[in-house]
């Protein structure tokens, strides 16, 4: 009789923790994830979530192939040619493949990989030629007027600078309070940072900083501040903020000789204003980035 006491006894507090216990409430799954598919249209490379302002962002992918000796250049005499081909976009639309030709025979193959809140680039430069090729570095021209509430063209071409933040001595610096802020350039407006290791002599023609960046982090919070974008590759060549109310992490080739190929790769990363987060994700991406800081 005891015995059966005692086995009703925690029958019972079973059902009272299997009914009292916290239910998740319906959607929240959904809510703290960051759905993102894929999309092809001409040049641009479109990102696609319901949670983006207007439901998207767009990237020239590729602006341009660059050579050396960029900085004072005329912007038509840096870029290589090339042109950009759809290999293929996968049913769900999280995987798309490109292939890159350069007018000087170089290929570059790119897989490009949506998941929850990151954008992921794998890419393989390859020169099959018996030349060497003189593509140093080169730019997707990421567009981030809608994320930041501002419109993408025309007006005061540095109205989303509070929104768009880089890393100087450690710090979480908004871009419009970095000083000194260089305005002489071949091209102006705009802003370059040159991280060590590449020669300042070969990135984009607009005002080149001489502060260095920290890191090759850069991104922007949205309008209302929920959202935060942040993108990175490695090798990269430069940090660049354009007139296009654009954010660039532009990365490096350095250059192929005959059949010499070079791996990139580089991450997109979307999601709520969780800063620590980011940087968490960042530092498990690109630990030699954290690396080289800390020298």
């Amino acid at each position: 009789m005891q015995s059966l006491s005692t086995g009703l006894f925690w029958f019972a507090a079973a059902l009272c923790v299997l009914f009292l216990a916290p239910v998740p409430m319906a959607g929240a799954q959904e809510v703290s994830s960051f759905p993102l598919t894929l999309a092809r249209e001409k040049n641009w490379l479109i990102i696609q979530s319901p949670r983006l302002p207007r439901g998207e962002i767009r990237i020239n992918y590729l602006e341009a192939y660059c050579r050396p000796g960029s900085t004072t250049a005329d912007w038509h005499e840096t870029t290589i040619g090339h042109k950009t081909e759809l290999v293929s976009l996968s049913d769900d639309r999280q995987t798309m493949r490109l292939r890159c030709t350069v007018n000087d025979g170089v290929v570059v193959d790119h897989e490009i990989v949506a998941s929850d809140g990151e954008v992921s680039f794998q890419i393989k430069a390859t020169n099959p030629t018996k030349v060497a090729s003189a593509a140093t570095w080169a730019q997707p021209c990421i567009r981030l007027g809608d994320f930041t509430g501002f419109a993408n063209e025309g007006g005061d071409l540095d109205d989303y600078l509070p929104q768009c933040f880089i890393f100087l001595d450690g710090k979480l610096t908004r871009l419009s309070e970095v000083r000194p802020w260089a305005k002489e350039a071949r091209y102006t407006p705009g802003q370059v940072w040159c991280p060590p290791g590449v020669s300042r002599k070969d990135v984009n023609p607009r005002p080149l900083s001489p502060l260095v960046p920290s890191h090759g982090l850069i991104g922007c919070f949205s309008h209302d501040e929920e959202l935060l974008f942040a993108v990175a590759f490695e090798p990269y060549q430069e940090l660049f903020q354009g007139v296009a109310r654009c954010l660039h992490s532009d990365f490096r080739i350095g250059g192929l000789a005959p059949g010499e190929s070079q791996s990139i790769r580089g991450k997109i990363y979307l999601g709520s204003n969780d800063m620590q987060r980011l940087l968490k994700r960042y530092e498990r991406d690109f630990p030699e980035h954290i690396k080289n800081a800390t020298k």
